[in-house]
């Protein structure tokens, strides 16, 4: 039994607050079975133990939100390291479950019908994924987000859901084009209509889902990329951090999370050799390469057909403006270079973007 552990003998009467740095001591040496047990015996009244389970939980959240966290980036990072009680219960943190009248680990345990050693587990997995993550620096958020018109983002969805769909490899191309051009082209009119503010970009985070981060993270740079953002990858952590002004940023994640389905579809569909791990690896980044120069050849194109004056140098300063901002949020970045060791994945990806859908650089945070 560990010197902590072992120490709670005689403290039955201890406080809730104690417990509650017990259990997060417990979490971070990974004691796991051996103090869920030790705790959820006789010696220990029940109610004092789910009090201070609920105040380290709660208090691990208050720690995350203080270092540049969100409820949406905690809920991300239990899907991945988590298993699903554990998501459960996170989720249940997160919303704001419990009470003054039964504690939230006893309502949650009869909730999902969890004993109790197996619940006790359960938040010691939780805090164990909890207290590590790093500081992130803040995401600027725009004080008042306007958004993309639903008609506007009705079109878009419609076309890249065709375009998802469709077993035709030129109608699919036409109908990605076409929702990059409209996209480029609502973009600009907003630039034209938006007065600048006092800070103008903010950023968010944008969750990758494995396997392949690096690759993933490199069509998500290369969307960006061709929509005036800028994007830094998270590599141990799962996610990029889009850079951008918000009608942008709201465009970029829509065509992000389309593409990467369509990657996937184009990937599994390449045949025998797509079942090996260097093969995937080289199809997807080879994907996102050819993908950022088709989305560029698209907005370029939406450019040349918008007609006025006053767009080029509203455009130059919205991207100095970010520019400003992507290095004030990640004054230290590095480029990432990859090695493709699979020839016949490459040439399939490439293929693959030439025909379906429509070298991407990426800033990499060493941080995370």
């Amino acid at each position: 039994m560990s010197v902590a552990f072992g120490m709670m003998r005689g403290m039955a009467e201890s406080t809730v607050e104690t417990f509650a740095v017990l259990l997060c001591d417990a979490a971070q040496r990974r004691l796991g079975e051996l103090a869920a047990r030790e705790l959820a015996g006789p010696r220990y009244d029940a109610r004092l133990i789910d009090r201070a389970a609920e105040l380290a939980l709660r208090e691990v959240l208050a720690r995350l939100w203080r270092t540049g966290w969100q409820p949406g980036d905690v809920h991300q990072i239990a899907l991945r390291r988590l298993d699903r009680w554990g998501v459960a219960l996170t989720s249940d943190v997160l919303a704001g479950c419990g009470g003054a009248e039964r504690p939230l680990l006893e309502r949650w345990s009869e909730q999902h019908g969890v004993e109790r050693v197996a619940a006790l587990l359960v938040v010691l997995s939780v805090l164990e994924v909890l207290l590590p993550l790093p500081r992130l620096p803040e995401v600027p958020v725009a004080a008042e987000r306007a958004g993309v018109d639903e008609k506007v983002l009705a079109r878009i969805r419609a076309l890249l859901a065709k375009a998802e769909s469709t077993s035709f490899p030129e109608e699919a191309e036409a109908l990605s084009a076409k929702a990059q051009q409209l996209m480029s082209r609502y973009s600009f009119e907003q630039a034209l209509v938006d007065a600048p503010g006092p800070r103008a970009g903010s950023a968010r985070r944008f969750w990758l889902e494995q396997p392949y981060l690096g690759p993933k993270s490199s069509l998500v740079t290369a969307v960006a990329t061709a929509n005036r953002c800028r994007a830094a990858f998270y590599a141990k952590l799962g996610f990029v951090v889009l850079v951008g002004h918000e009608v942008d940023l709201d465009l970029v994640e829509l065509l992000s999370t389309s593409l990467l389905v369509q990657a996937n579809e184009a990937m599994l569909a390449a045949g025998r050799g797509a079942r090996t791990r260097s093969f995937r690896h080289a199809f997807l980044l080879a994907y996102a390469t050819r993908i950022g120069e088709r989305l560029t050849d698209a907005d370029r194109a939406a450019g040349a057909e918008f007609a006025e004056a006053r767009l080029l140098p509203i455009l130059a300063r919205r991207r100095q403006e970010v520019d400003t901002l992507f290095t004030e949020l990640f004054p230290h970045t590095t480029t990432r270079t990859t090695t493709i060791s699979n020839p016949e994945g490459w040439t399939a990806g490439r293929e693959a973007a030439n025909h379906a859908r429509l070298t991407v650089e990426r800033a990499q945070v060493e941080a995370g």
